[in-house]
């Protein structure tokens, strides 16, 4: 059985990713503007970090094409993926797929993906450095939940599909928000 290294502090990379893999997550779509055409990329390392002030936390590779595109005070979409968005997470994921048409809305003139179950538009208020990774917050200027439909999720380095039991968003329907 592999374990951490005590003595150097490093971790086994194919280990590292077996156990992460184990956290089931939502798949989101990060979206922004690069050279002016609408771009961005599948990411499931999302997470809420603030309720007063709302913020948000993205963690990027540090090599990632988002990093040339979106600074300190600079907006970019979160999308929530639908389970029937898989096509999209895969097409922004790196398996690009030009035939695929991505259906884009804005708000606060940033791109988002039509069809996901909620969308977030922030601006980033703060970038630090974390390993090979970019951590970057943002206060969310937009909020809305959309469709309401089963999520995407990733776990085990695959897609999964799971069980609802119900939507789990019984607090309002889309037009009490």
């Amino acid at each position: 059985m592999n374990t951490v290294q005590k003595k150097t502090g490093t971790v086994d990379a194919k280990l590292f990713r077996s156990v992460m893999g184990l956290f089931t997550s939502g798949v989101t779509v990060v979206t922004y503007w690069a050279d002016g055409k609408e771009s961005g990329m599948t990411a499931n390392s999302f997470i809420s970090v603030s309720l007063d002030p709302p913020l948000v936390l993205i963690s990027v590779k540090r090599e990632g094409r988002f990093n040339n595109f979106v600074k300190k005070g600079d907006k970019y979409g979160i999308t929530f993926l639908a389970e029937s968005q898989e096509n999209i997470s895969s097409h922004f994921g790196g398996r690009f797929d030009e035939a695929l048409e991505i259906p884009y809305l804005y708000e606060k003139d940033t791109p988002l993906i039509k069809g996901g179950l909620g969308h977030v538009v922030a601006t980033t208020v703060d970038i630090h450095p974390a390993g090979d990774h970019l951590l970057y917050i943002a206060e969310i200027e937009y909020l809305a939940p959309a469709e309401q439909s089963k999520p995407l999720v990733f776990f085990g380095g695959k897609y999964k599909q799971i069980e609802a039991h119900s939507l789990g968003f019984g607090w309002f329907t889309s037009g009490e928000w």
